[in-house]
């Protein structure tokens, strides 16, 4: 029997806040562009909120381009845990494009700060069903709900699976520290 614990779980509450996020490229040029451009490179400032809230209501934008715009504004909502937004622009962008995974996977995450585990569980899953583009940051996400859940052994596998899908990244790394595997 392999029995898996964690050192501590209060490491989730602190983790679920700097949940991994996904954004979406948008081609062309005016704000949708630099609304991309700031969540592919890690912002969070307002002033890109606004590029990207301009470019919903002003730009003639496809229906990709506008539900990836509303992706990357509630991925800089997200990073500055304001999940109840985030999730609005998530749910915005799969009403205008419903099979994008990049929306399930951050609404799955948005889910997790919430501490609504088993809602970004569903999230997160058709994320990886749809294969979004960085499964790693689902799995992760997934991780972090299945802890919150109490299911140490799968969050387990997750953020090792995480971690194989991007074994640079720190962040996997640092919580599978905190985890002891007994075999019985």
């Amino acid at each position: 029997m392999l029995k898996i614990l964690a050192f501590s779980t209060a490491a989730l509450f602190l983790v679920a806040g700097a949940a991994a996020a996904q954004s979406v490229t948008v081609l062309g040029g005016g704000m949708a562009r630099e609304c991309s451009n700031a969540a592919l490179k890690g912002e969070s400032d307002r002033k890109f909120e606004a590029a990207c809230t301009l470019a919903i209501e002003t730009e003639i934008l496809s229906n990709r381009d506008r539900a990836g715009t509303y992706v990357n504004r509630g991925v800089l909502r997200l990073r500055r845990n304001e999940y109840v937004a985030a999730r609005g622009d998530f749910d915005r962008a799969l009403e205008l494009k419903p099979d994008l995974p990049e929306a399930y996977v951050n609404r799955g995450a948005a889910l997790v700060g919430q501490r609504r585990y088993a809602d970004g569980l569903v999230d997160l899953n058709r994320a990886l069903e749809l294969g979004v583009d960085e499964p790693e940051k689902a799995y992760f996400n997934r991780a972090l709900a299945h802890e919150g859940l109490d299911d140490m052994k799968q969050a387990y596998f997750d953020y090792r699976k995480a971690l194989e899908l991007s074994p640079d990244w720190e962040a996997p790394k640092k919580e599978l520290a905190r985890f002891t595997v007994q075999v019985r």
